[in-house]
């Protein structure tokens, strides 16, 4: 079926404020969408259907069963496909104005730079919060504007950052907002999301980036908003720049990992293939410290005791015990191993190397 773009966008062409001049804008425009999961499928769906005329998909995750509840553009058939592949396939379905790309390599500090230099806005659909820090910062030294999201549980937060204002100075970012990286915050997986708030988060997140580019109405500038969908409330909180922050500074001394297994000590941790074999030991002790109780676990655990209310005061180990610590990912067991090593440093205790997901 052959259309054209005046039929496809007349709905919002009539809006006097886009017109086909905003139009051509949206068409000239070059968004990078970073994370491909329940913000950032949503987002760049609307984003090309809203006639965004080139869209950079990057995700280096593949579908599982857990992500369909919420990334509402995967299906059935999608688990075990790259997120990035299956959402730029459907965007080609569904909008032949606009030209997606891909790439199914994660970011880093070594690749930020040159990519977010390609494009005119970039959005964050990411929830690893090491990754959002480094989105921020690469966007400052880029001067490029960063459309932000975030979730947690029935809470969803959204701004726009490092905008260029009216007397030539940028707008606040993430680290005027929230100077340091949090430890203690679990991404979605952790601590559960209902679905609601994560389209209306990515909505609220697309309508920002139409905004910048057809320079319509106002920005979610110099403040944060906050909307939790429980009580249908909203708030905003004002922001205020931090002149003395050094974000090149900052970018060049961090590294911007999770305490994965890149970083972790080896001598603390334990790999899944050796615990199948040291699980048939009875001096064996397994601890896991995933806060959903709920979670269906591979083999039988000694105690639960969720990472969030963990108190290494109150823990007391037996000295001739070795004790395995488990989570989904082998990021807040290791924190926990780590805690309990330094108050025990005699005893035996390691970290599942990946966690239960890579068991």
């Amino acid at each position: 079926m052959k259309i054209t773009s005046l039929e496809y966008f007349k709905r919002q062409t009539t809006l006097s404020e886009i017109g086909e001049e905003g139009q051509q804008l949206l068409q000239n425009a070059k968004v990078l969408v970073i994370g491909c999961g329940g913000l950032g499928s949503p987002l760049a769906i609307y984003l090309s259907s809203s006639g965004v005329g080139n869209i950079h998909l990057v995700d280096f995750d593949v579908v599982s069963v857990s992500n369909l509840h919420r990334q509402v553009f995967y299906k059935l058939e999608d688990v075990g496909k790259f997120k990035a592949e299956v959402l730029a396939n459907e965007i080609e379905k569904r909008t032949p104005f606009t030209k997606t790309t891909f790439s199914k390599e994660a970011i880093s500090k070594k690749n930020i730079l040159v990519l977010v230099s390609q494009f005119d806005v970039v959005v964050d659909g990411t929830d690893n919060l090491q990754i959002k820090y480094l989105i921020n910062d690469a966007c400052v030294l880029a001067n490029k504007p960063l459309v932000y999201g975030s979730l947690y549980k029935f809470d969803g937060y959204v701004a726009t950052f490092n905008m260029v204002q009216d007397n030539g100075k940028y707008s606040c970012n993430l680290r005027d907002a929230f100077p340091k990286i949090a430890t203690d915050i679990p991404n979605c997986e952790e601590a559960g999301t209902l679905n609601p708030i994560v389209g209306i988060i990515a909505l609220l997140q697309a309508n920002e980036v139409i905004k910048i580019i057809t320079k319509t109405g106002k920005l979610l500038m110099n403040q944060l908003l906050i909307y939790n969908v429980l009580e249908n409330a909203q708030f905003k909180m004002k922001l205020k720049k931090n002149e003395d922050l050094n974000i090149a500074e900052i970018f060049e001394k961090s590294n911007y990992l999770q305490l994965n297994c890149a970083v972790q000590d080896e001598k603390l941790c334990i790999s899944a293939s050796k615990l199948k074999v040291e699980l048939n030991k009875n001096q064996i002790e397994v601890i896991s410290v995933i806060n959903n109780l709920d979670t269906v676990l591979p083999f039988v655990v000694h105690q639960k005791l969720p990472h969030k209310f963990f108190e290494v005061t109150n823990f007391k180990p037996v000295s001739n015990k070795k004790y395995i610590i488990i989570c989904n990912k082998g990021i807040s067991s290791y924190d926990i191993t780590l805690k309990i090593k330094d108050k025990y440093p005699n005893l035996e205790v390691y970290s599942l190397t990946g966690g239960i997901e890579n068991f």
